[in-house]
């Protein structure tokens, strides 16, 4: 080989040199995905604050209740929770604060709002964790077999339910359960609570089945409506990949059709199930809360619902932020997880 040749020829790299280009590669990757993700954060929240102080009511007179106060005394609430200082100045002493983790102390409760949350948080996860495994399993299950059995009548079934599903308000089928499944409706009788979560003076084993007892409906209406999106996600991405030459040679190798799909298949068109996935995930975290107002759980959205009302600036502030955040530290968890499982993405 001329010098020439040898000076044109493109440099071969080594192993390790290869693996050192591949590591440097995802950690650039990886610092502007958590770079966006603490952007993201900010705008949050600096939104949150802004927004909610354009909800019309005075807090403090709704703290009040109604009673006959005083200007002196509405003066000296409004001192003791900031609300006489300049906007800007409140906008200061809540980033700063919120940036040490201290996100103020609720009006309505006289107490930390990250107690408040910490508080709530179990009642959320208890219902929309269960929620989510159930929708997410049946959402990818019902998914592959329509897209492997595309045109079929169970695929039009399915994905006409899950249409369907999906585009009913979760609040009314919510009430709709109530009234059919708690109330009772003609020869249906009233089986489940029309809302909370425990029935009160239950220990042990007994307490565990009456929680589950009220667990029943909200569940099933959170399921109903979340597990199409997974089944149309899945579905989708499932028909991409079924016109695959490797589809055609493992058939061609003698692999059942339920192998092809199982371990060929799905798992190349799993990356925009993942997406959707950690995104519900976030939501999870976050809770429901139109579900969780409708049955009066004791959970982050119910709380929120309470906050709202007032409204308590602090704790609606407190919470948008969590439920915000939430979502994007799973969305930035599922860009840092996605090179893993295709490694051209990242590159």
């Amino acid at each position: 080989m001329s010098s020439l040749q040898k000076a044109a020829a493109p440099p071969v790299l080594t192993e390790p040199a290869a693996r050192r280009t591949s590591g440097s590669a995802y950690l650039r990757y990886g610092a502007g995905k958590v770079g966006g993700a603490a952007v993201s954060l900010l705008a949050v929240l600096v939104t949150g604050f802004f927004l909610f102080r354009l909800i019309p009511g005075d807090p403090v007179k709704t703290m009040t209740g109604g009673r006959p106060v005083s200007a002196e005394q509405l003066a000296a609430y409004r001192r003791e929770f900031g609300l006489d200082l300049p906007v800007w100045q409140q906008f200061t002493d809540y980033c700063g604060k919120a940036l040490t983790g201290d996100l103020g102390t609720s009006y309505q409760f006289r107490a930390p709002v990250l107690d408040k949350i910490t508080e709530a948080l179990p009642n959320t996860l208890l219902l929309t964790g269960t929620a989510f495994v159930l929708y997410t399993a049946l959402g990818i299950f019902l998914g592959t077999r329509a897209a492997w059995r595309h045109g079929r009548l169970g695929d039009k079934l399915n994905t006409g339910l899950a249409l369907t599903l999906y585009s009913v308000p979760s609040f009314w089928l919510g009430l709709l359960l109530i009234i059919v499944f708690s109330v009772g409706i003609g020869p249906i009788p009233g089986l489940f609570p029309t809302g909370g979560m425990e029935s009160g003076g239950e220990e042990g084993f007994a307490y565990v089945l009456d929680v589950a007892h009220h667990l029943i409906l909200p569940v099933i209406t959170l399921v109903a409506v979340e597990y199409g999106q997974t089944l149309l996600v899945t579905r989708s991405a499932l028909l991409d990949e079924m016109g695959g030459d490797y589809l055609t040679t493992a058939r061609a190798k003698g692999l059942r059709d339920d192998l092809v799909r199982r371990r060929h298949a799905v798992p190349n068109a799993l990356l925009p199930t993942v997406t959707l996935v950690f995104v519900n995930l976030g939501r999870t975290v976050a809770g429901v809360i139109l579900v969780e107002t409708v049955f009066s759980w004791p959970g982050l959205g119910g709380l929120f619902y309470q906050a709202l009302s007032v409204p308590d600036l602090p704790l609606v502030q407190g919470l948008f932020f969590f439920f915000a955040a939430a979502v994007i530290v799973m969305n930035t968890v599922a860009d840092l997880v996605y090179p893993l499982l295709d490694p051209r993405v990242g590159r």
